[in-house]
């Protein structure tokens, strides 16, 4: 066993001793919102958004991105389980500002290793042969997450599976003071 998967089984076992009445818990949230947003590991969505188990949905994707999987559990969280109200938040300083769609599919052309791992796949080092399968993926990078934040919010607003009548917020949360910042694009 990793030493991450016994820290993992003993934080589970820990909360589990502690779980009171947590399973008597709706599936559908009880403040009737969901956020999408990134996957980020500095960004807890509990904590900044002041939500506990049972509150709302929470959707992570690399960037917070409006991709068609996002959309469908949104679309879902409204029709099957009562959301009226989404929060898109992206966030400053995001990874995928740092790359493009272009350096994506190169990397993963000649390599499947992580960018600090200091190997790379090649002839002499075998692995997966070359792959192309990355060019067929929009990695939905973000040049200005500004812009990304008002392009998704537009996104969803225009969607024919998304209903009108949804709230659409669009807002960048600030790494630096741990403060969302409501985007001026978003609600125009």
């Amino acid at each position: 066993m990793s030493k991450i998967q016994e820290q993992i089984i003993a934080a589970n076992a820990a909360y589990a001793d502690n779980f009171g009445d947590k399973g008597t818990l709706p599936g559908r949230p009880r403040k009737q919102f969901a956020i999408l947003t990134c996957m980020d590991a500095r960004l807890d969505p509990a904590k900044y958004a002041g939500i506990e188990e049972g509150d709302a949905h929470v959707i992570r994707n690399a960037g917070g991105r409006a991709s068609d999987d996002a959309i469908r559990s949104l679309v879902i969280s409204h029709i099957l389980l009562g959301t009226r109200e989404w929060f898109v938040i992206h966030h400053t300083d995001c990874g995928m500002e740092t790359v493009t769609d272009q350096t994506m599919r190169q990397r993963l052309r000649t390599s499947l290793e992580p960018a600090d791992s200091g190997t790379r796949r090649s002839k002499s080092n075998p692995g997966k042969q070359e792959s192309h399968e990355g060019d067929y993926i929009n990695w939905l990078t973000i040049d200005d997450p500004v812009q990304s934040v008002a392009e998704d919010v537009a996104r969803l607003r225009c969607h024919p599976l998304v209903p009108e009548d949804i709230v659409i917020h669009g807002y960048l949360y600030d790494v630096n003071t741990g403060r969302l910042v409501r985007t001026p694009p978003a609600t125009a």
